[in-house]
């Protein structure tokens, strides 16, 4: 192939392996391997290379939006160098996720992208042999690469938006206790709202009140919202830390009778139908399929054997202002 195309076969082997070269080059080894009907033999490869060209991507909820996107933007950076994906849902199931590290060990897999299902229990330490990328969350005590969110920053920015559209007692209703980013988001709450409560002169301990933890679906934001609205002070706004529990709190205030704007509602995620709901979701916009993307680089760097210092890029939101966080309507 490489006499055909007029090149080295230096050269053919890059262009096959992802490697650096001219799209003039690329073009006429592919232009020779299709005039040659050649497939490269991808077993004989990996056995040559003594390693696997699949990335093994383990995410907690594929249903989530949010993990689909960041899927895809895995997947199409995989794809480019030559990489393939098998993706595994871990259910925020500790043991089914350790089954999957388990698998991509024994099958000797080129390297484990992992949102873990929990970042004071995800135990990354029996895979130090294997390349690894956090994403998204990073297990504590886990010396591996990560691309995270700045999920406080978030939590903030939506958090100080209700309030200065002129709602005054923001609730929050936030993902399982010992989700990294569910409590990061909500630490982003609780800044915000103690800023505002110590201008205000009120006591910080009732901020309690306005706190839900739930499960990461409708149903549970749904409950969730329930909850809050029994209370004797009840919100007149939420924050909801993902867009599918705030699809059931939305579903619980129209029960209610108490539908946005007059009743705010700001989520976190952006999902591609949120703008559809009506009223129109504001959320705080993640960049998820960039998370992606960039996880395979850093995980392509430590496949490929590059020695340097652990490294984590943190990427930010962006707030989506609609119509579900406009202000409450004005008193007569």
């Amino acid at each position: 192939m490489a006499r055909a195309a007029g090149v080295s076969a230096a050269t053919v082997s890059r262009v096959f392996n992802g490697g650096r070269v001219t799209t003039e080059l690329a073009e006429r080894v592919l232009r020779s391997a299709a005039e040659l009907r050649f497939a490269p033999n991808r077993v004989a490869r990996a056995l040559r290379m003594q390693r696997s060209s699949v990335i093994s991507l383990i995410v907690p909820d594929i249903e989530n939006p949010y993990f689909a996107s960041l899927a895809r933007g895995v997947e199409d950076a995989a794809q480019r160098k030559n990489h393939s994906v098998v993706l595994c849902n871990s259910d925020e199931d500790l043991d089914k996720e350790r089954r999957y590290l388990d698998t991509a060990l024994a099958e000797q897999m080129a390297g484990v992208i992992i949102a873990a299902a929990s970042r004071s229990r995800t135990d990354l330490s029996p895979f130090t042999g294997m390349p690894v990328v956090a994403v998204d969350r990073r297990p504590l005590g886990a010396a591996v690469d990560a691309v995270v969110i700045d999920n406080q920053h978030g939590g903030e920015q939506a958090t100080a938006h209700l309030l200065r559209s002129g709602y005054r007692r923001v609730a929050c209703i936030t993902g399982p206790e010992g989700t990294s980013a569910a409590e990061e988001r909500l630490t982003g709450y609780r800044v915000a709202m103690g800023e505002y409560r110590r201008e205000q002169g009120q006591d910080q301990a009732q901020l309690r009140e306005l706190i839900r933890y739930a499960e990461s679906g409708t149903e549970s934001g749904r409950e969730a919202m329930r909850d809050l609205l029994a209370n004797e002070e009840p919100p007149d706004a939420v924050f909801v830390t993902n867009d599918l529990m705030a699809v059931g709190a939305l579903e619980a205030l129209r029960a209610a009778g108490r539908e946005p704007p007059r009743f705010g509602v700001l989520s976190f995620g952006d999902a591609p139908w949120v703008s559809l709901i009506a009223p129109s979701l504001s959320t705080v916009g993640l960049p998820s399929y960039d998370l992606g993307r960039a996880s395979v680089g850093l995980l392509l760097e430590r496949i490929a054997g590059k020695d340097r210092p652990q490294q984590t890029m943190v990427l930010q939101t962006s707030l989506q202002v609609r119509s579900s966080a406009t202000g409450p309507a004005p008193g007569p």
